[in-house]
């Protein structure tokens, strides 16, 4: 019997004025895997993942979340849920210290309501050795964010999701601009987000950094669903030379 969903979206249309930019969408993420999210600029990633987060409301069509029909009326509706994301600009705040942008618009107070800094701090500690996995002892939860490399950045992004609670964090072009070594980091903390059972949508240009770490591959084309993949089913060469194929041909499914 097959299990239900994580998230689920169902003929997924979106237009802006008369531009049709999704033309009916469907995808299912299920817990503890990785979707990678690929295709050309213009082929509908972006609105798609904007749907999810509560950016855009869909023209047509309905999202399910753990079975249940939902509305997201905004991004604080997505993340009340369990849906982070993490993207490409890691927004994060460079001056401030990393504990402070782990706890930045959901601070932890004691039970008079004023801040927990002492609290925050040891939750930080245990965050950045444990479910981060930094291990060098330079990086402490006073460093300024603007001392990390762009990989460990990521990283501090990935973990504040997970120490949350996401169930579903969606990494939007998280190697954009890395080095090869930040980009292993980053890759290295999409599997932890897999070992922990949570899930994620992975969106990036780059068949060469998602596919080690994806699970299934989902290609968009001009706004559908052109081909979906479980790994097991294609090599990585075999992945490039379809989407090229998609692109030369503009043939979709």
């Amino acid at each position: 019997m097959a299990t239900q969903p994580l998230l689920a979206l169902k003929g997924i249309k979106k237009s802006f004025g008369p531009i049709e930019v999704l033309k009916g969408v469907d995808l299912e993420i299920h817990s503890g895997e990785i979707v990678a999210l690929v295709g050309d600029n213009g082929a509908g990633k972006s609105t798609l993942i904007k749907i999810i987060t509560g950016v855009h409301a869909p023209s047509e069509g309905e999202i399910f979340f753990k079975g249940e029909r939902i509305t997201l009326k905004d991004v604080r509706a997505s993340r009340l849920l369990g849906i982070e994301t993490v993207y490409q600009e890691r927004a994060l705040a460079d001056q401030q210290e990393l504990w402070r942008n782990i706890f930045a618009g959901r601070e932890l107070t004691n039970w008079l309501g004023f801040l927990d800094v002492k609290k925050q701090k040891f939750e930080a500690q245990k965050l950045l050795r444990t479910g981060m996995g930094f291990t060098s002892r330079a990086i402490t939860v006073d460093s300024e964010v603007r001392g990390l490399s762009g990989g460990e950045k990521q990283g501090v992004a990935i973990g504040r999701a997970l120490y949350f609670d996401a169930d579903l964090i969606i990494l939007d072009e998280p190697t954009m601009g890395l080095s090869l070594k930040e980009t292993d980091r980053v890759l290295d903390f999409t599997k932890a987000i897999r070992a922990q059972g949570k899930s994620a949508i992975f969106i990036d240009h780059n068949i060469f950094h998602v596919y080690d770490v994806a699970d299934r591959f989902v290609i968009l084309d001009r706004g559908r669903v052109a081909e979906r993949f479980h790994k097991s089913e294609l090599t990585r060469e075999q992945l490039v030379d379809t989407m090229i194929a998609l692109h030369d041909a503009g043939r979709v499914h």
